[in-house]
């Protein structure tokens, strides 16, 4: 039997703001050294499948470098690999993928050729160690058209998933797509399928036949229960969509702590992932780590404090990094303070700068939904000038210049820098509503 896995790579990631501008979501750096598709492809090769397919579509540039021929991931073989397969504009066809299963439905051919009797779909925005061996089993014993795994989810953040309904013998009775009650139970859809190719391929052409925006969630799954044999899978493991800011922060912290519920150093399930040649960590006579991830290539002379450091940053004399997420070589100046932040590659944040400060939590004005937790977002290649002082929930575009930042030196909660100007936020009256997170997930594809 010939499993093909199919990952969904070609999601916008608007939610992660900034951090998504300028490159896919799952190709966003994660853990340090990692980025996020690592752990979905570190779990087909786990799994002994190595004949994978990785679906992409916005600004896929930078997830086909990381990926190239695959060869961190032992992909460069003769036999299964790795394909990145781009949406296509050919005659008679459709070009952008509409959603996740037309994603799948334009990409059939390639399920054919490879002769899979299997199609394992899967998510690249999602941490996760799984091996898929295991559910693979699961499908063979029941017999099942389809097979979806499921784990069980806070009541109040049902709807953000599909929530299943199940009978005792785990089939699937019903299924809801982001549903507004709470009455539903709380057994949601990790977005990790595995279907029979010719089941598949029947009911994607029905579908297509429907509408061309197909989605798995929205039109597949529900039109298969009545019909078809379709079961849930119960995973009992860890599992996080790190879709927004406050996800993808809070996720990066938790894997600092002692008890870190991802075991990112098990030897028997390794998270593989394409690195570059630096030098070992230095940490100078003045230096401090506590409780934090520190990647090759880094050099400590001041404080790091419970936060994330991706390979080749930069911490100067009298810095504090506190509960903050610092990627690739971003160069922290003397005297600086990073508090509750994101600050993405090839930041400069200049001497005696401070981001995240202050305890006024005010949402950021131009993204409410996106930017309301505390987190402050720095975007590819900003430059902050020194001694500058920003606020909480700030948001600074990619590549934003030093005299943009240097002509306002207190930049306060809320506000918005892009490459031209700064956009206040609102006087505050002391009272800030309280604001409540998007509630809408996004498509993989």
């Amino acid at each position: 039997m010939h499993v093909v896995a199919m990952i969904m790579a070609g999601g916008e990631g608007s939610r992660l703001t900034v951090l998504s501008e300028e490159r896919a979501k799952p190709s966003v750096p994660f853990a340090g050294k990692y980025r996020i598709i690592d752990f979905t492809l570190s779990n087909c090769i786990n799994s002994g499948i190595y004949d994978i397919a990785i679906l992409t579509q916005y600004r896929p540039h930078s997830l086909n470098e990381h990926i190239g021929i695959g060869k961190p991931w032992d992909l460069d073989r003769m036999h299964g690999g790795v394909r990145l397969l781009q949406p296509y504009q050919a005659r008679g066809t459709q070009g952008w993928y509409r959603g996740t299963a037309d994603a799948v439905y334009q990409n059939l051919d390639y399920l054919f050729n490879h002769d899979a009797a299997r199609a394992i779909i899967l998510s690249g925005d999602h941490i996760y160690k799984m091996d898929y061996r295991q559910m693979l089993a699961f499908h063979e014993q029941k017999g099942a058209d389809l097979t979806v795994a499921v784990m069980h989810v806070p009541l109040e953040e049902t709807n953000r998933f599909g929530i299943m309904t199940i009978n005792k013998n785990h089939r699937i009775t019903e299924f809801s797509e982001k549903p507004a009650n709470q009455d539903k139970g709380t057994l949601a859809s990790m977005g990790i399928y595995i279907f029979n190719v010719e089941k598949l391929a029947l009911r994607l052409d029905e579908g297509h036949q429907q509408t061309a925006a197909l989605d798995f969630g929205k039109h597949i799954i529900p039109s298969m229960i009545d019909d078809d044999k379709v079961y849930a899978y119960e995973f009992s493991g860890y599992w996080v969509d790190v879709g927004t800011v406050d996800a993808y922060w809070r996720t990066s912290l938790e894997l600092c702590s002692p008890d870190s519920p991802l075991d990112l150093w098990d030897p028997s399930f390794v998270i593989r992932t394409r690195s570059q040649e630096r030098p070992p960590v230095k940490i100078s006579t003045y230096g401090r780590v506590h409780n934090s991830l520190v990647s090759n290539g880094c050099t400590i002379h001041g404080q790091v404090l419970h936060s994330v450091l991706s390979p080749g940053v930069y911490v100067g004399p009298g810095a504090v990094i506190r509960e903050s997420v610092i990627m690739n070589d971003a160069w922290i100046g003397a005297g600086a303070i990073v508090h509750q932040a994101v600050i993405d590659k090839n930041v400069v944040v200049g001497p005696s700068a401070r981001v995240g400060d202050g305890d006024d939590l005010r949402a950021n004005a131009e993204m409410p939904n996106k930017l309301f937790t505390g987190i402050s977002v720095v975007g590819k290649g900003a430059h902050i000038a020194a001694n500058v002082r920003i606020g909480r929930n700030v948001l600074i575009y990619a590549n934003v210049d030093e005299p943009v930042m240097a002509s306002t030196p207190i930049i306060p909660s809320g506000a918005t820098v892009t490459r031209k100007e700064i956009l206040l936020p609102p006087p505050s009256r002391g009272d800030t509503a309280e604001i409540e997170p998007e509630s809408s997930q996004e498509d993989a594809a």
